[in-house]
């Protein structure tokens, strides 16, 4: 019996041995050709673009001075301030949307779903056309009798951009604020409910301060987004970045020139809101791995 015992412990002393040896082997070293190749092929296209927009019949000299000129400038300031006010009413209706359709209200869930289904559905450009051209479906907006405006007077082209946008992309803010409420954990929401928090306490005091690491990325990814959704306002004539460009080379001619410097301040305030973006981000996610 001793012996089949001292038998069995030599084999798996020798297995393991094995084991060991064999973790301990030298790894293979490839020659890394798939990491050159694509350097080479990075290098290249670079090089390719760079030199094709330097000998290409721009004259960046004219980009330049359009740059810092008062009509792009003031396009700029338009740009930002839409953007601004388009994602407050973004991330207002959108919240008031997710809690909406995460209620035990079924009335109040089916007007949620309905709305998303809707403003999903209809392209943002078509939105904004229809916003703008209000006017011939409603000639006035109010209460007859007490207070009515006349809707063309009332729908600038800011208004039918900041409703246009803003009313659209809350119904995508929506479902990733829903999403964000659904990830905290259930526990923490009944331990609030027996020290007697209501629901509105709750929201604002244990899920809202949680969902928001959940929440953050894809809303700034939507921040982001809306910065550029902004020149489809150039549609319906509001006085945007896009919109100053075009208005500027359709007297001068100087297209390209004007379309870079455009892109320039996209690019811009870009990567500024993105740093912006991944601090929030860094803060909100503290204690998380």
């Amino acid at each position: 019996m001793d012996t089949q015992i001292s038998n069995t412990n030599k084999r798996h002393a020798a297995a393991s041995q094995n084991r060991v040896e064999t973790a301990e082997l030298p790894k293979s070293h490839k020659p890394p050709w798939g990491q050159w190749l694509t350097a080479v092929i990075a290098i290249f296209s670079v090089v390719f673009l760079v030199v094709s927009f330097a000998e290409g019949d721009v004259n960046w000299n004219t980009t330049g001075e359009y740059i810092f000129s008062s009509d792009i400038l003031v396009g700029l300031v338009n740009t930002v301030w839409m953007t601004i006010a388009a994602m407050a009413l973004t991330i207002s209706l959108g919240t008031i949307l997710a809690i909406m359709k995460i209620a035990d209200n079924k009335v109040l869930q089916g007007i949620s779903t309905f709305y998303i289904w809707i403003f999903r559905g209809i392209p943002q450009l078509l939105q904004l056309y229809i916003w703008y051209n209000l006017a011939l479906v409603f000639s006035n907006i109010g209460i007859p009798g007490l207070l009515s405006v006349e809707t063309q007077s009332f729908i600038t082209p800011a208004v039918a951009t900041i409703l246009g946008l803003g009313l659209c992309q809350a119904a995508y803010t929506a479902e990733v604020v829903r999403a964000g409420i659904l990830s905290v954990d259930k526990g923490q929401i009944e331990a609030a409910a027996t020290i007697g928090m209501a629901y509105p306490q709750q929201l604002a005091r244990i899920i809202l301060p949680q969902a928001m690491r959940v929440i953050i990325p894809p809303v700034g990814n939507y921040f982001l987004t809306m910065v550029k959704l902004t020149s489809l306002a150039s549609a319906i004539q509001f006085s945007e970045l896009l919109y100053n460009a075009q208005t500027i080379y359709f007297v001068n001619g100087q297209v390209m020139e004007l379309l870079f410097a455009a892109a320039f301040w996209y690019l811009i305030v870009i990567t500024i809101l993105t740093a912006v973006q991944s601090r929030i981000e860094k803060y909100f996610s503290r204690g998380y791995a």
